[in-house]
């Protein structure tokens, strides 16, 4: 398969503005995740004031805030079917919210030696999650069992971000480290089968596009990083001079995906070029 050529056009650009340290801190303290649950109309928040928040989108009214973990919160997820969230912190551990039980806390999960960074759902058996952690380590866990099925363990440093997809009939996990690659897993085998390597600092966040043929990996060092998701090769690099990269947002349906760096946001339209 030959390279995939795209056109990338800045759709929108929305500079952060400077905002005194003491007045972030009010409130949600550095709000480090948000997901939405569009089936209750909910936005889901979690913050280094270790609270998770809900709140219904269409009112903005408070639904339920309360202290999930004992340390800051780094990720939460949202279960595809059924009333779960999950939620990852710097306290180790993964724990497993019911909110048609309150929002009770029915499993806990622990096996990782160091921060857990992120957590995410498994598409095709939505029963297994990863975690990514700072131990370096990947796990694979069962949402039946406290202790993880098997562990990812490849990357020479930290690992801070984690992102399932599917091509053909296989399952593979992508993993983003501080040892400044991304890695492609294929979860039958429990192997590596690509390292992407090209980014000069930490890998903050990876992603492969619902719609285009293409894996997506940001890093502290600044840029964008666009790769084949067949031949793993890396077809274009993107800086648009916003210092440290952070997060990645697409929608299905959508060619655009968003950007969050330290000084900045930015949309892109990304559109093969013909």
């Amino acid at each position: 398969m030959g390279s995939s050529k795209f056109v990338f056009r800045n759709y929108l650009y929305l500079e952060l503005p400077v905002t005194d340290p003491g007045e972030v801190r009010q409130g949600h303290r550095f709000t480090r995740s948000l997901k939405f649950v569009a089936r209750k109309h909910w936005i889901v928040t979690a913050a280094d004031d270790k609270l998770i928040r809900v709140y219904n989108y269409d009112t903005m009214e408070k639904i339920k805030e309360y202290e999930a973990h004992t340390d800051y919160i780094r990720s939460v997820t949202v279960h595809p079917t059924l009333p779960y969230l999950l939620s990852c912190s710097d306290d180790k551990v993964i724990k497993l919210w019911d909110w048609e039980k309150d929002w009770e806390c029915t499993r806990v999960f622990e096996g990782h030696s160091h921060y857990v960074m992120q957590v995410a759902f498994n598409p095709k058996d939505t029963n297994s999650f990863a975690s990514a952690s700072l131990d370096g380590t990947i796990k694979i866990w069962n949402i039946g069992s406290s202790a993880p099925n098997f562990t990812l363990d490849g990357h020479l440093r930290g690992v801070n971000c984690i992102d399932y997809f599917i091509r053909g009939d296989k399952t593979y996990l992508l993993s983003g480290s501080d040892d400044f690659t991304a890695k492609v897993w294929d979860c039958e085998t429990k192997s590596c089968v690509q390292t992407l390597e090209g980014h000069a600092h930490n890998v903050t966040a990876v992603t492969v596009h619902p719609e285009l043929p293409i894996i997506i990996t940001t890093s502290e060092d600044g840029a964008v990083h666009i790769w084949n998701s067949t031949t793993f090769s890396l077809e274009h690099k993107l800086n648009y001079a916003l210092e440290r990269v952070w997060a990645i947002g697409h929608m299905k349906g959508s060619n655009k995906v968003a950007f969050g760096f330290d000084n900045g946001t930015i949309v892109v339209e990304m559109n093969a070029s013909t």
